[in-house]
């Protein structure tokens, strides 16, 4: 169980503290409402661009990491569809600096066009990279492009074309800073061994002089439902065939979430899984196979990828896992591997909650989405799944006109 307190200032930041005390070290994580589903189809990456570009300098500091190697810290970053999230790992007796260096970046970035041109290089060239240059690299724009037609989730966080960035301009960016990067739309979390009257104290000296901003609410348009099977197949030049499958599923706060999650691990969580154990171990069709949730905010999707061994056709790899999905609609879960999937989960939630950084994290998440109350019950929410749960959600997830198949063939 994780024991936290709160407090708000008066700008609207919010403050949500753990106090640690095995550790001499605290995290302080900042977390944004903004990601990729909060960007314009024509402007797309903002959000990660922005990932970069908050390491550039702000207004009085030109240098974000030389503090930090002074004070003894480290930090880092993420952006994906919903959210932006930074976070510093420092000495307790340096903790200042983790504050004074965020709170700078909050009230404003330093927004020089050098500074925009040398990230905005830097971003296409990851897109390249990651997108155009690696094997597969283009099946996650593949698949929600085939899966979204009118929500963001349609593009990837890097972007659904590098010319957005590229043509980017410094208005763009500043509109979309002081848009979204505001202390009354972001969460600070500190967790480690720092009192909560101390956490306090420094988010008011460093925090509360920074103005709220106007934020507009999310005008995000809801996907129709699928109404029939999507198929694409593509070649490319790749060492081996692949196989993805995807199904629209719920938000991650629907109640059928947890219940679609444990579908996953019944199906790839570990050597024992039912995907591993059938088409892998006995009956040798794949070479590797994995089923898993996205965890959007929104509704998401439910993904099946594999890559059938070179002497099976996608064809019959495709039928193999309708097989598996047909196994699970039509025979009954054991209670004994239920259970199983349910201990593995709750072992997991226990050793990730070992770490200040995850429980910074999760603290951040969960106030932010307004779900606090729900933060230390998340294994009950899985221990009362049963078997009928699994069976009807499992006939509205893998219902066949909610999916949408891509083979990914080689050249040769």
């Amino acid at each position: 169980m994780i024991l936290f307190d709160t407090h708000t200032l008066s700008n609207g930041l919010r403050i949500i503290h753990h106090r640690d005390e095995s550790t001499c070290m605290v995290a302080v994580n900042v977390l944004y409402n903004v990601g990729a589903r909060d960007e314009q189809p024509d402007k797309t990456g903002f959000a990660h661009l922005f990932e970069h570009l908050m390491f550039g300098g702000s207004v009085n500091i030109p240098d974000f990491d030389a503090p930090l190697q002074l004070a003894g810290a480290e930090n880092n970053a993420w952006t994906n569809n919903d959210f932006t999230n930074y976070y510093e790992i420092i000495p307790l007796d340096n903790i200042e600096t983790a504050f004074w260096l965020e709170s700078d970046r909050m009230l404003g970035l330093d927004f020089s066009q050098q500074s925009l041109d040398v990230q905005k290089n830097v971003v296409i060239e990851e897109f390249k990279q990651r997108t155009l240059n690696q094997p597969y690299g283009d099946v996650p724009k593949i698949l929600r492009e085939m899966a979204y037609k009118h929500h963001p989730y349609r593009w990837n966080t890097i972007g659904m074309d590098p010319s957005h960035i590229e043509n980017a301009t410094l208005e763009d960016v500043k509109r979309f800073f002081y848009t979204y990067y505001a202390p009354n739309n972001a969460v600070l979390s500190i967790v480690g061994n720092c009192t909560f009257d101390e956490a306090v104290r420094l988010s008011e000296k460093w925090f509360s002089p920074i103005p709220r901003r106007v934020i507009k609410p999310k005008n995000i348009p809801s996907e129709p439902t699928q109404t029939e099977a999507r198929f694409v197949e593509v070649e490319r030049d790749v060492p081996s065939q692949a196989i993805y499958k995807v199904y629209h599923m719920c938000a991650k706060a629907h109640s059928e979430y947890v219940v679609c999650d444990l579908i996953s691990d019944i199906f790839s969580n570990g050597l024992s899984s039912r995907l591993y154990q059938s088409l892998v171990q006995e009956q040798k069709l794949f070479t590797q196979i994995d089923a898993y949730v996205g965890g959007d905010e929104d509704p998401g999707l439910f993904y099946i990828k594999g890559k059938p061994v070179k002497e099976i056709s996608l064809e019959k790899a495709d039928i193999a896992i309708q097989q598996q999905i047909d196994t699970l609609l039509y025979q009954p879960i054991s209670d004994y591997e239920l259970e199983k999937v349910k201990n593995k989960y709750e072992a997991n939630q226990v050793f990730a909650e070992t770490s200040y950084t995850n429980k910074a994290s999760k603290l951040a998440y969960y106030e932010l989405v307004g779900r606090r109350e729900e933060l230390n019950s998340e294994v009950e929410k899985y221990r009362a799944v049963t078997a009928v749960d699994i069976k009807r959600v499992a006939e509205k997830l893998f219902h066949p006109d909610n999916g949408s198949t891509l083979f990914y063939r080689t050249l040769h």
